[in-house]
């Protein structure tokens, strides 16, 4: 039986129900505005060239898959696709063609049906790398892209601050986490590129690329916005206040200070949905009007504070529901401590409590940041600590930020 022609013959509904069951797929949420035709792309073309190599009569026209699939990835790249989505649709390609050549499967021999599926998977795996090779290295070029605006955003910025040392300190704290976060990513893709991975472990590796490249959109995001408060005068920082998903927020800035924590082998704890022990406390709000910048900066700041001075144990976040339209963040480590005389002064700038000379790189600004920002939000900070058994920071804070327009 040839099953070469037959898959010629076929090509048309593979392609149709293929496209049908990506778009159908919840799990691939990328095509929901595409047309069918960026769906279906190269796809009829890889069939055709399929046919050539499940033929026994003529030359396989391998180079036309290889070439349609890096053109696959670029364009999956480009139209935004998670890797996770490439590999569902290629997933569901393989069934489609199975499920469509079924019935005159059925219908060889054994060693026939054997030969056309083994071609056919190792055929769609070649498609597979070829599509993630091109993928990754469009993804690659992205970031070096947003490197090179962050240098000349940076280049900018320094110009600007240059005569203000106070204002460069805490710039240069307040880059120090993201910038972490993109160089440990980072260093983990190019290790990884100089072995010989196959399709199966790319996977990692692209999720380690997603996450360079959000750190890296978030650390641009807050070199602009330093440019715009360096243009205002001291005390009139601006808040925009919008309504915000709390958990996500968190679970965001989590996820990015990971790394710095297992590279100390500490746990990271996050409890937004017990109630607490007190009636008069609950589960974290789902939503609250806030500034979600200065929210981030906030969370980023108390829990890389927490994961540099602890050198073992964990590292643990809550977040509960108040009284009187309130919430509360609080960061507890097993860290270091801080003494009761160093506690009174430990939210000033450029105060490092005494413990804090076993930390060369720390600058004395984080929790000051913290303090500051706490204060234009309407809200407080107030600390818990023992030398030796760690410290708890808690932050409470309105649901509702209200603006200088709003207050007047």
């Amino acid at each position: 039986m040839d099953f070469s022609q037959l898959l010629v013959e076929k090509i048309d509904a593979i392609a149709k129900n293929w496209v049908e069951a990506v778009r159908s797929d919840r799990q691939i949420s990328s095509t929901d505005d595409l047309p069918g035709s960026a769906i279906q792309n190269h796809i009829p073309d890889v069939l055709k060239a399929m046919a050539t190599v499940l033929s026994q009569s003529q030359e396989n026209d391998i180079q036309c898959i290889v070439q349609n699939s890096l053109h696959h990835g670029v364009l999956r790249a480009e139209q935004g696709f998670a890797p996770t989505e490439i590999a569902r649709e290629y997933r569901l390609l393989r069934q489609t063609i199975f499920s469509t050549l079924e019935a005159d499967l059925l219908e060889g021999t054994v060693p026939e049906v054997m030969r056309a599926y083994n071609v056919i998977d190792a055929t769609i795996d070649e498609a597979i790398a070829q599509c993630f090779k091109s993928y990754v290295e469009e993804r690659l070029q992205e970031l070096q892209q947003v490197q090179s605006q962050v240098e000349l955003t940076n280049q900018e910025l320094t110009r600007l601050v240059k005569a203000n040392q106070n204002n460069l300190s805490q710039l240069a704290h307040e880059l120090k986490n993201p910038l972490n976060s993109i160089i440990g990513y980072s260093e983990l893709i190019l290790r990884s590129s100089r072995k010989n991975v196959e399709v199966q472990d790319n996977f990692p590796n692209l999720e380690h690329i997603e996450r360079v490249l959000r750190n890296g959109r978030h650390l641009l995001r807050l070199i602009n916005d330093t440019l715009e408060i360096a243009r205002y005068s001291a005390g009139k920082i601006e808040l925009h206040p919008e309504l915000i998903d709390v958990r996500s927020l968190i679970n965001n800035v989590v996820e990015m200070l990971e790394p710095l924590a297992a590279a100390k082998e500490l746990q990271m704890v996050v409890n937004c949905d017990s109630a607490s022990a007190d009636s008069s406390a609950a589960r974290a709000p789902e939503k609250v009007l806030t500034d979600s910048l200065r929210l981030q900066q906030i969370v980023t700041n108390l829990l890389s504070n927490a994961i540099r001075y602890t050198e073992a144990g964990s590292v643990q976040l809550t977040c509960q529901m108040l009284s009187d339209n309130h919430w509360s963040i609080a960061v507890t480590d097993t860290g270091v401590g801080i003494s009761p005389e160093d506690q009174a002064r430990v939210f000033d700038p450029f105060f490092q409590a005494g413990t804090s000379d076993r930390i060369p790189d720390s600058t004395g600004l984080g929790l000051a940041i913290v303090a500051q920002l706490v204060n234009l939000m309407q809200g407080k900070i107030e600390l818990v600590s023992q030398v030796g058994v760690g410290s708890t920071f808690t932050v409470i804070l309105p649901l509702e930020v209200k603006t200088l327009e709003s207050i007047s």
